[in-house]
């Protein structure tokens, strides 16, 4: 990657920096998975680490899901549609299912790929909520963050999630039938005007930029690695069996040999493979030794350098400390950077 790419590129700064200053709206659907049936939760419940039975109807909730290795194969949102309905929205579905055919001929359970039923925009940023309440029927000033309700467009049923892959306070999904999308882009964008909303057209500030700016992985970030050395151990149920627990129960007792750090760079003219290109990444050397590998890198819009993550031996760096990616000198920070 080239850092002026990103910094000499005027159109991709619009759109970043809408969705950091007012609003940005973009085309982003993901596949869904719809899991119902008697015994939905409990099924679910085994497959994922963090609790799914006591996930409100209306309400989602983001989790790892694990082998019996405790490594992460997909990073998923599940939503609780009813009461044994669910919604898993993944980029991996074809692996997702054949991962939950391991385990369903226990559960009454049947799931299905819903992905051609829907289609969603994001709609993102602080006058995000201006934008949604300009479109909707029912404004959505009391919803909040990750839940998930049936409303309309211009008497179109949509269903408005809160919630969304940008790091902002306020950012929206719109869940739409495919042949009511022309109808809910054209609103987005006549609508927006009044909120100096821009379409974000670019994929690179949707799926780098602005999400590792907020500290997001994307699932290369995380393959090989487990919760507890990508900071995914929060919201984990340990009081209950899950796919995966033995295993990170040996981990958590001896604790993880590495750990995911974030680092800012300041020189221009900088070319960095990272994990989420494919490959090993880039060696990250301190004292001579490699300790990590760069595993994901971006440039930043609102701190005018390039940002990124480094998968590295456990307590070996701390914020503040300078490390070396081939011939350039990079500083240690938190993994948010805004």
């Amino acid at each position: 990657m080239n850092k002026n790419v990103y910094k000499n590129d005027e159109m991709k700064r619009r759109e970043h920096m809408a969705v950091r200053k007012s609003v940005g709206w973009y085309f982003w659907t993901h596949q869904l998975l719809q899991v119902k049936g008697e015994e939905a939760t409990a099924f679910l419940d085994l497959i994922f680490p963090n609790s799914i039975a006591n996930l409100k109807v209306g309400s989602a909730r983001y989790t790892t899901m694990l082998n019996e290795k405790a490594e992460i194969i997909d990073d998923v949102i599940v939503f609780r549609m009813e009461d044994q309905k669910y919604w898993i929205s993944t980029l991996f579905i074809n692996k997702l299912t054949d991962w939950l055919s391991n385990f369903k001929k226990a559960f009454a359970v049947k799931y299905s790929d819903i992905s051609e039923n829907y289609q969603m925009f994001a709609v993102q940023g602080p006058r995000s909520k201006d934008l949604i309440n300009a479109i909707v029927e029912n404004n959505v000033d009391d919803q909040k963050f990750f839940t998930i309700r049936d409303n309309k467009i211009d008497g179109i049923d949509v269903k408005i999630n809160r919630g969304g892959f940008t790091g902002e306070k306020f950012g929206y999904e719109i869940y739409v039938l495919p042949e009511d999308m022309a109808i809910i882009e054209e609103k987005l964008r006549k609508e927006g005007e009044a909120f100096d909303a821009v379409e974000v057209t670019d994929v690179q500030i949707m799926a780098w930029s602005l999400p590792t700016e907020a500290g997001f992985y994307y699932m290369r970030n995380l393959m090989h690695t487990n919760p507890l050395e990508v900071g995914l151990d929060e919201g984990i149920n340990w009081n209950k069996e899950f796919v995966g627990k033995e295993a990170l129960l040996q981990i958590k007792e001896k604790g993880p040999t590495r750990e995911m750090v974030g680092f800012t760079l300041d020189e221009d003219d900088v070319r960095i493979n990272a994990m989420d290109l494919g490959g090993p990444g880039t060696p990250v050397m301190l004292n001579g030794e490699e300790i990590g590998r760069v595993s994901k890198f971006t440039y930043s819009f609102v701190l005018e350098k390039n940002i990124g993550y480094i998968l590295c031996m456990k307590n070996t760096v701390k914020p503040g400390d300078h490390v070396a990616i081939k011939t350039y000198d990079a500083v240690i920070t938190e993994k948010v950077f805004i």
